[in-house]
């Protein structure tokens, strides 16, 4: 290959009014004052108290049997009473009125969170070179794994990204394989597909080959299983000398310079 190419109510508390209950009450003393003045009967005015509600069946019990022992009692001094003259009935004490405060209950409200919107995904260059120190400062590399030109890590340190190429078919480890005269065959890259794929089903094997060679090449690999022919992406060469991916193809390396040559990838080259 001649170069290679890498890629989250108010909530109204109901002033909760104490609604009283008002029982008119008081019927025993009532009663026994009837009996000793029927005349007197419909001037009569029911006493009464106040029970706040809610009470329980119980407390009100408790209240009503209260107001009648003390209507027993009064009973005997009704007849005497009854002779003497009128008197005014004092007013009624107006029970007094608690107003409540309104209480309002604040309902917290879910704080808005910005996502920063992904970056969108865009074609990117790869340069690769026989000699790696030719390759421009901290762009996206491909060197050679293997072969004559093997290149070391410390000699590609600083890169973006480093692609490394198979020349000859032996290291399925490489993230790509060299398909061209003198170096591997049609034959040979679905074999280095296979064994790629078998080690780690969860990498992508980028053959990278000739215009010419390419239909040979995926003539080849028609034959292994479809969930590694998915797996396969094609590295093309098509030095045009203008920024291009030809069509099918994963990337192009369509500029052959004199250092370093130069790719162009689609998203998802690498993955």
């Amino acid at each position: 290959m001649r170069k290679r190419f890498s890629k989250v109510a108010t909530t109204a508390v109901a002033a909760a009014g104490i609604s009283a209950v008002a029982v008119s009450a008081g019927f025993g003393s009532h009663a026994a004052e009837a009996a000793t003045n029927p005349q007197r009967t419909s001037g009569l005015q029911l006493d009464a108290f106040i029970v706040p509600a809610p009470q329980s069946a119980s407390s009100v019990a408790a209240a009503f049997a209260s107001h009648a022992v003390g209507a027993a009692k009064a009973a005997p001094a009704a007849a005497d009473q009854a002779a003497a003259p009128a008197k005014a009935a004092p007013a009624p004490a107006k029970p007094a009125i608690v107003k409540l405060a309104t209480v309002k209950v604040a309902t917290a409200k879910p704080a808005h969170v910005h996502h920063a919107p992904a970056a969108p995904a865009k074609p990117y260059h790869i340069y690769d070179s026989v000699t790696p120190s030719d390759i421009p400062a901290h762009q996206n590399a491909a060197v050679y794994s293997n072969g004559a030109y093997a290149a070391t890590a410390a000699q590609v340190a600083g890169h973006r990204n480093v692609l490394w190429i198979d020349t000859n078919g032996s290291n399925p480890r490489a993230n790509a394989l060299d398909v061209e005269p003198g170096d591997a065959t049609p034959a040979g890259a679905a074999a280095w597909v296979h064994a790629k794929l078998n080690s780690d089903h969860k990498s992508v094997a980028i053959v990278y080959t000739m215009i010419s060679q390419w239909q040979a090449v995926k003539d080849n690999v028609s034959g292994l299983p479809h969930w590694m022919q998915d797996k396969v992406r094609y590295w093309i060469a098509d030095p045009t000398g203008v920024d291009h991916v030809v069509p099918g193809a994963n990337a192009t390396q369509w500029y052959w310079g004199k250092n370093y040559d130069t790719t162009t990838a689609n998203p998802g080259f690498q993955s």
